[in-house]
Formats: structure tokens, sequence, C-alpha cells
């Protein structure tokens, strides 16, 4: 099976993706993954959704949100960054915005006079770095080779850092099985106690959720939609009846079942 995920080689979502597919074929934006994937473009696509220091990925919120897909699997990688250049006379550090929000107490601490360049991905930094000698890059260790060296190992402000991955399908190939859900709520409504009631109707039947997230849903100020992981499978009488009601707090909007899923841990 072909991937679809966040490239060029040598990314953290390359090594989510090597975990759910033979072959992986990269894109540099998370919109045209989900889009490829909706289109039938890609059996599946890696897609990051959270990390645990900078929080959710709002553009993958916003692609999930906007294209009818499935979630198939969760996969989590832990996030060990290091310093990659070719010499330690470097002036710019470059790498994707996370991973430098993400390090970025080192950065402050060490490196206080550097300039810092956000850019595609975390390999996208590297090829800068192998390209110009006043380049450093901040990716995995594995990353360096005969060009450039490892200056600094975990980096990261957290030793806990840890990245979620959805593994998303075509809309069809979505299932009820597994011990994690997620859906997206678009109530079209708002009103004092609104959210409220969309979370009782997890707490009345002892549902976890693990997580709850707002965006706006782009056709007024003030309009917000929700996603929400919850720990159940769809396949679950109480999940099931569950998510029946807040399909009919919502009955104004809509709810997209993303499906349900399990998780893999991949060093």
């Amino acid at each position: 099976m072909e991937a679809i995920t966040l490239g060029p080689a040598g990314t953290y979502s390359h090594r989510a993706a090597r975990a759910v597919a033979d072959e992986v074929t990269f894109s540099e934006s998370v919109t045209a993954i989900v889009e490829s994937v909706a289109d039938g473009e890609y059996h599946r696509g890696v897609v990051p959704i959270e990390n645990s220091i900078e929080g959710s990925v709002t553009e993958t919120l916003d692609a999930l949100s906007a294209h009818d897909v499935g979630v198939v699997e969760e996969v989590v990688t832990p996030i060990r960054h290091a310093l990659l250049a070719q010499t330690e006379s470097f002036e710019v550090v470059a790498s994707h915005s996370q991973a430098l929000a993400q390090c970025r107490t080192f950065l402050e601490s060490e490196y206080p006079a550097v300039s810092l360049e956000a850019v595609a991905s975390t390999a996208r930094g590297v090829e800068h770095a192998r390209e110009d000698p006043t380049v450093a890059a901040i990716a995995h260790p594995d990353n360096a080779d005969a060009d450039l060296q490892v200056l600094a190992e975990d980096i990261q402000d957290r030793s806990s850092n840890a990245t979620r991955f959805f593994a998303i399908s075509p809309a069809d190939e979505r299932t009820e099985a597994g011990g994690k859900s997620t859906i997206v709520v678009n109530p079209n409504a708002n009103y004092p106690g609104l959210l409220l009631e969309l979370l009782e109707a997890f707490a009345d039947r002892d549902i976890n959720l693990s997580r709850v997230e707002s965006r706006p849903t782009g056709d007024r100020l003030g309009d917000y939609l929700f996603h929400i992981d919850f720990e159940a499978g769809l396949y679950e009488d109480h999940a099931r009846a569950a998510v029946e009601e807040v399909e009919g707090i919502a009955e104004k909007g809509w709810v997209r079942r993303l499906g349900s899923y399990d998780t893999r841990h991949v060093v």
C-alpha cells in the first residue's frame, strides 16, 4: 500500500508513514494530502494532528473538517530533535515552525544571536543546511551524514515530546472498530450551554473525552465547530447513543464521523 505524507524524506511524518505503508509519497501541504485521499488518489495519508508541547496542528483540523475522509489509525512517535550543521559556525537555524517552537528554550539559551527560519518541514531544513554552511537544521539525528554533524541531541524543551498522527483513508473505508473515535461537529448554532450539552452527551454515558478542540467555521465571525476525540469505538452502544444525541443537538448543522481506530506507537 502507498501512503502520502509530509516530505521530503526524513521528516517525522515519514517515520510515522513507514509504519502504515510499504511505499511513501511526499507532499509539502497537509491540505493537499487530505484532498488527495478524499479524491481517492491515495488509499492512505498520514498527517500530524497534535504535538504534546505545541498542541493541535490547525491546518490538519481545518482540512479534516473541509474534506470527507476517515481516520483508520493513530500513530504516536516520540520527537527527538537534534541540531545539525556542517560546522559550528552558522547564522541561521532552519526547521518546521513546530520544531523551532519545541526547541525554543535551547535556542534562546545556547544560540540567542542566530536567526530562525521556518520552512515546510524538518527535512527541508536539513536540505537547506546541506546546501549552505551558514545554516543549521533541527531534525531527527538520523538525518546526520557525511555532510552534516550532530552538534547537540535531545534539544527539545521537554523529554516527553511526542506527536500524534492520523492515518486517513477515503470516506468509504472508515470503520467503527477500534478503541478511540473522532467526530467533527458543526452545530450551526450559538447559545448559552451549547458546548455543555455536547459534552454531557458523553459524560452521561461515562465516555472519556481525550481531546476537544474548537475551530472557526470560516462562515461568520463567532461561529465554531468542534473536533472531539473520545475513548470508545463507534461499534459500542453507549458511544453510538452519545453521537446520536450530539447529532440531535447539531440538527441545524452537521456531524462527521471520522471513524474509530487503534493506536500504534513508533519509536
